[in-house]
């Protein structure tokens, strides 16, 4: 999974002609470290989704620029817009449920 950062977000998530999943995560974050090896998996089960991370403590501005309140948050993006706001460790089987549903209605 790739890290982006402040500078890279616009080319790597906002001008992507797929729908990006941007995970929000720090160092100390322990639910992060449990979500990352599902996120991992999604994103090489995916082909249709790019999945990147981005160090909340490193890059604090983005996530403030989208409301981040709390790690780990994921964020959907599809055409430059976040459309679903997933927060939390989740199992792999409910981040899949939300991803598809906003995928579909989006």
């Amino acid at each position: 999974m790739e890290s982006v950062t402040e500078e890279t977000f616009g080319t790597r998530v906002l001008a992507r002609d797929k729908p990006v999943l941007v995970e929000f995560w720090a160092t100390w974050c322990g639910p992060c470290r449990m979500v990352a090896p599902v996120l991992e998996q999604i994103a090489q089960e995916r082909p249709d989704l790019e999945v990147v991370k981005l160090n909340y403590d490193e890059e604090p501005a983005v996530g403030q620029r989208y409301g981040v309140m709390g790690l780990p948050t994921m964020l959907l993006f599809r055409d430059g817009e976040p459309v679903r706001t997933i927060v939390g460790a989740k199992p792999k089987a409910r981040l899949l449920d939300e991803l598809d549903e906003a995928l579909r209605t989006t």
